[in-house]
């Protein structure tokens, strides 16, 4: 049995504020031991941890706006807030991954002593936690249908991928810091190019969600299924949706024998609205649109 709405939110939403609290330690942890240990690589990590925590905070606010019942300003409910906050992720990762990598290649030539040993310990716990919160995120925001958690879910996934290469580069300056002074730096560098190429991502999928593109056919295809399945269903003529916030607002064109009264299609379009929410736990609600069959 699927859960309730209420209940998925208050999921995300927990989600989401345990992201907070892990991006906000971890900034912490990698910029001091970044500043003491002298490594750009690992103040870099922290840098874009510490961005985290406003894309993390954006997903937690966008979640429970989202959760907001319907009213007469918003009969779709609120759930394109949710959208937008994935898009804001977005926003958010691009620009911080220009300024980190800018800022890596402004301290290449720069002669300082090599970074120290609580540097790798540093970058090793962020790649643990980052990959326990990765995992927790797709796994809730794919069940959910959330493009804002998902969207965080791939801020963690890059995480972990430029503390990997951060740690590469601060080892290999630990390793002979004559011939590879500046790999430090150009880790830096590279911690800011993946981010970049993330937010490019998380802002495409959420521009998609956010012009009504249409879900995959296999969806669609289990709308109609559920349509025909309803006695009084002579076809679909018609079936679009759009998504609005975790959840899809369907538009479902039905066609009855033409000589059916309209209190009859009505009851056929109601019993059809109610099984397509019934089967499909995804669809939030249906407007049935009824036309006469055209083999009248």
């Amino acid at each position: 049995m699927s859960s309730s709405p209420q209940a998925d939110a208050r999921s995300g939403q927990r989600i989401a504020l345990a992201g907070i609290i892990a991006s906000g330690c971890l900034a912490a942890l990698n910029i001091t031991v970044g500043v003491l240990s002298r490594s750009t690589s690992v103040f870099a990590t922290g840098v874009e941890f510490a961005g985290d925590v406003l894309a993390s905070t954006v997903v937690f606010l966008g979640m429970v706006a989202a959760a907001k019942p319907a009213d007469d300003d918003h009969p779709y409910g609120h759930g394109r807030v949710e959208t937008l906050a994935a898009f804001v992720v977005g926003l958010v990762l691009s620009a911080g991954g220009v300024g980190i990598s800018w800022n890596s290649l402004q301290a290449v030539g720069a002669s300082h002593p090599p970074p120290t040993a609580i540097a790798i310990v540093a970058l090793a716990i962020a790649i643990v936690v980052r990959a326990v919160m990765a995992m927790l995120k797709f796994r809730a925001g794919r069940r959910l249908r959330s493009a804002a958690l998902v969207a965080d879910g791939w801020n963690d996934a890059v995480d972990i991928l430029a503390a990997v290469a951060a740690l590469v580069a601060v080892g290999l300056t630990m390793y002979d810091n004559t011939r590879f002074m500046a790999a430090d730096h150009y880790g830096g560098f590279v911690v800011g190019i993946v981010v970049v190429v993330t937010g490019v991502r998380v802002l495409r999928d959420a521009s998609l969600e956010l012009m009504d593109t249409m879900p995959d056919a296999a969806l669609m295809a289990r709308v109609k299924t559920s349509a025909l399945a309803v006695p009084g269903v002579r076809g679909v003529d018609k079936v679009y949706a759009r998504k609005t916030g975790m959840r899809y607002h369907v538009d479902l064109h039905l066609e009855v024998d033409p000589r059916m009264s309209v209190a009859e299609a009505h009851g056929v379009g109601g019993h059809v609205r109610s099984r397509v929410r019934q089967e499909l736990d995804w669809v939030a609600d249906v407007l049935v649109h009824v036309e006469p069959a055209g083999d009248a």
